[in-house]
């Protein structure tokens, strides 16, 4: 019998078709997302040199949501890393969905964060 492949294994399967074509430098660090069922991640990662410049998640203390895993809580993450990354002098970065579908809580903290003022 064939059995079908995890979810997970699948997003990741996608996840690396995309990061070959993706890559963050100091100037324009790449924007990952990840998505749990629970908790929604954000971080701007300078691959260059391996280091994590920004993060942002429904997990911080100052962000203070109802429900962890809705839109409306991905939007204030999407705004809060546009914030930090303007503290820390980012402008522009490459989105990096993670594997993900580009609709839902990933498409929202997107457009949080470009609304916020992060280009991409």
């Amino acid at each position: 019998m064939i059995t079908k492949p995890d979810k997970n294994v699948a997003r990741k399967r996608r996840h690396n078709r995309v990061r070959k074509n993706l890559f963050g430098t100091p100037e324009r660090p790449r924007l990952n997302v990840y998505r749990s069922n629970k908790h929604i991640y954000a971080q701007l990662i300078d691959d260059t040199n391996g280091v994590t410049l920004v993060s942002a998640s429904t997990v911080d203390k100052e962000l203070s949501v109802d429900s962890t895993s809705s839109v409306d809580a991905a939007t204030k993450v999407g705004e809060l890393i546009a914030k930090r990354a303007q503290d820390k002098g980012h402008k522009s970065v490459v989105f990096d969905r993670g594997g993900y579908l580009y609709h839902g809580r990933v498409k929202a903290l997107a457009d949080a964060a470009r609304e916020a003022g992060l280009e991409f």
